[in-house]
């Protein structure tokens, strides 16, 4: 008997859950509203998109899983992403100072624009044998409270049924998912939002020549100072252009003008950002957005639940992006859908409750990384620092200054926060020794730069004194 599923969302979940079904059913059609441009450019329906995003080990492995045989990695890097080493490959300015650059392996990341990703994870998916994109609006769900059987899709005037033997909510954080459950009958999920007021404001320059391999550069911002986090990122994209994103929470947001938007940088909390790019060529305007909060849908505690239905991605958590989590979270849980239809199909019971309990702990280790540090920020709405968060504070904070002069402290840090391991990584007999011992270097006071990294840093400098 034939088997169809139904995705909603053509998004970066919308279009992983696609790709871990397509082997174990014989269709699989994405439901998408919008219209999706015909190469790497930017679409409606993504407040983000135009805003720096990070690709880390843990979701390219699992991106890699679900699409075995696309060559992700080798895609991505042939259309001009870039690698990044974490460990030598990243400028990071911390709370605490700078992080030391080893010579050592570790996590990598793979940085370009979110067009660009979604672009290649598209044409990839839409390679699989058995996926279709269709476009159609989502209405909401047919069946009843005790099992899901098809999509309601909007069909001229009226609507219409899309039969499923599995839907996939996909469909990003405008989901309407609580509308849809109590329309069959299914009481409320309990929801959670924390929201530091955070907004984003990115750029597009031309990359200075001599600075090509100038590395990735972070100011990270400062959740212990009791005043607004502001943050700033240069960020190496594709065709030879870095993007430029900076952040700041609620009573320190950065502005949109060109000449507020490189004031903003230059009083970071290290200058850095700024001294990069006061002379470099801008491309874009400043684009900024204010969707940022943390919004988080506990589904995997819902009492009663329909068979046949898996929700994923935003439409299940959002994160404050400058943890840059979202999208690999995003396939982190793609990834326990597939391995639990791979199992044992789409129709056996209980696969929507398994899948719940696995997507959430992901979601819940991402969670517990961004609100920790957003409820500390002032004016945050949603949530206070309790009496654990002060604790975790206190052990994040020591961590991160070992982090500073130590390398076993540090690729604790890079493994989870690049979700190569889960949290559990910073409690480990070695981490735990490390960050009680201390530092081993003393803290840097300057940015570690390599002799050529410093001369170029100079030279754009000079040249920015030139221009003005």
């Amino acid at each position: 008997m034939s088997r169809r599923t139904v995705v909603i969302g053509a998004g970066l979940a919308g279009l992983l859950a696609a790709a871990a079904l397509s082997a174990a059913v014989d269709e699989v059609i994405v439901l998408e509203r919008d219209d999706l441009p015909d190469g790497p450019a930017h679409r409606r329906g993504l407040p983000q998109g135009r805003h720096a995003h990070l690709l880390m080990t843990g979701g390219l492995a699992a991106m890699e899983e679900l699409l075995p045989g696309a060559g992700l990695r080798g895609r991505l890097l042939a259309a001009g992403a870039h690698e990044i080493p974490l460990a030598s490959g990243m400028l990071a300015y911390s709370p605490e100072g700078w992080l030391r650059r080893w010579r050592r392996d570790g996590p990598h990341m793979l940085t370009c624009t979110r067009a660009l990703l979604d672009w290649v994870v598209r044409r990839a998916v839409l390679d699989l044998p058995g996926v279709t994109l269709r476009r159609a609006e989502a209405r909401g769900l047919a069946g009843d409270a005790g099992r899901v059987t098809g999509v309601r899709i909007a069909a001229g005037e009226g609507e219409t049924d899309l039969d499923a033997d599995l839907v996939v909510d996909a469909s990003g954080r405008g989901s309407r998912l609580p509308h849809w459950l109590a329309a069959l009958g299914v009481p409320g999920v309990r929801e959670r939002t924390v929201d530091a007021g955070l907004v984003n404001a990115t750029r597009l320059y031309r990359v200075p020549e001599g600075a090509e391999r100038f590395p990735l550069t972070v100011v990270q911002a400062d959740p212990y100072a009791g005043r607004p986090g502001r943050s700033g990122m240069v960020l190496p994209v594709e065709d030879g252009r870095w993007m430029v994103s900076l952040a700041g929470t609620r009573g320190g947001e950065p502005p949109a003008d060109p000449e507020g938007f490189l004031r903003y940088t230059l009083d970071l909390p290290d200058p850095i950002v700024g001294r990069l790019i006061a002379g470099a060529e801008p491309l874009t305007d400043v684009h900024v957005s204010r969707s940022t909060s943390n919004v988080r849908r506990y589904v995997e505690r819902a009492r009663r639940w329909p068979e046949r239905f898996v929700v994923l991605g935003d439409a299940l958590a959002t994160f404050n992006p400058a943890y840059g989590q979202g999208m690999s979270v995003a396939a982190l849980g793609a990834r326990v859908l597939g391995r639990e239809v791979r199992r044992g199909g789409v129709d056996v019971p209980g696969l929507a409750r398994r899948v719940r309990r696995g997507v959430a702990r992901p979601v819940d280790a991402a969670w517990a990384m961004a609100v920790s540090q957003d409820v500390r920020y002032p004016g945050v709405r949603g949530g206070r620092p309790n009496p654990a968060d002060h604790l975790v504070a206190a052990y994040t904070r020591r961590l991160t200054r070992t982090a500073t002069g130590s390398y076993p402290a540090a690729a604790a840090l890079w493994d989870v926060t690049s979700l190569r391991t889960g949290p559990g990584r910073l409690l480990r007999p070695d981490t735990l020794l490390a960050t009680l011992g201390g530092p081993a270097l003393p803290p840097a006071a300057e940015p570690p730069l390599t002799p050529g990294e410093r001369a170029t840093l100079r030279a754009l400098e000079r040249a920015a004194r030139v221009d003005a």
